[in-house]
């Protein structure tokens, strides 16, 4: 049995862990279900540097995997860059477009997959694979884990420019190393997403591919397994629960 004087105090400070007020977590859910991937809604309106640090903020306090912070942020403002990023993008896209069945093809090129240039910002999102050193905590057996870390740092930047009324657009058709020798990236840093930022019109009420006919939201209860892989789960959706 230990004693008073056995015992240490803890040298870390515990936060509330209790639940939001149901503003506030309805507050989240609204940032989470109204995020839009952004194409063609940009304005020219400049995002003020204040809005921009507390986005880049939120995202530099994303989860990452042995507190490894694998990420950088480049802001992408120069015109001239823009261009250069768009022509790569033009190229790929075209690439792209053939890879599809030919019934397939019109419907795609019709589709705007891009605001690089009328964007106000663009911004890269990479991740430096070396910066834990050669054994990173948490990686040892799964070691994507810094990628996956990224991404989530993409998230927390995508839905905090949601709560500040600003579109983002995440642009993947993209030729890395051509990317990378635009924006002087170094050969062993990865480029995670290449996003476009800035005030918008407006936002689709439902995620636009989905709008323009390219793909449907699947079904939650189809995805969600219990206990082993393909057994149906016995929780319902909200959507089909009585």
């Amino acid at each position: 049995m230990s004693t008073k004087d056995d015992e240490t105090e803890s040298p870390f400070e515990l936060q509330s862990a209790s639940p939001f007020t149901v503003e506030e977590r309805d507050a989240v859910y609204r940032a989470i279900f109204t995020r839009r991937d952004v194409r063609g809604e940009f304005l020219p309106d400049v995002v003020p540097d204040d809005v921009l640090k507390r986005i880049l903020t939120a995202a530099h306090h994303a989860p990452s995997v042995g507190f490894m912070q694998p990420w950088n942020f480049l802001v992408i403002r120069d015109k001239a860059v823009k261009d250069r990023i768009g022509d790569i993008f033009a190229e790929a896209n075209e690439e792209a477009a053939a890879m599809f069945p030919s019934e397939r093809q019109k419907h795609y090129r019709s589709l705007k997959l891009e605001g690089i240039r009328t964007a106000p910002l663009n911004i890269c999102v990479t991740c430096d694979r070396q910066r834990g050193g050669p054994v990173v905590l948490g990686t040892t057996h799964m070691s994507d884990m810094d990628l996956f870390s990224t991404v989530c740092a993409v998230q927390n930047l995508w839905l905090a420019a949601r709560a500040e009324g600003i579109g983002v657009g995440w642009v993947s058709i993209l030729k890395e190393d051509e990317v990378k020798a635009v924006l002087n990236i170094p050969q062993n840093i990865r480029i995670v997403a290449y996003l476009c930022v800035g005030k918008v019109e407006g936002l689709f009420s439902e995620p636009e591919l989905q709008v323009r006919g390219w793909q449907n939201r699947m079904d939650l209860d189809s995805l969600v397994y219990e206990d082993r892989w393909g057994a149906s789960s016995c929780a319902k959706s909200d959507d089909q629960a009585e």
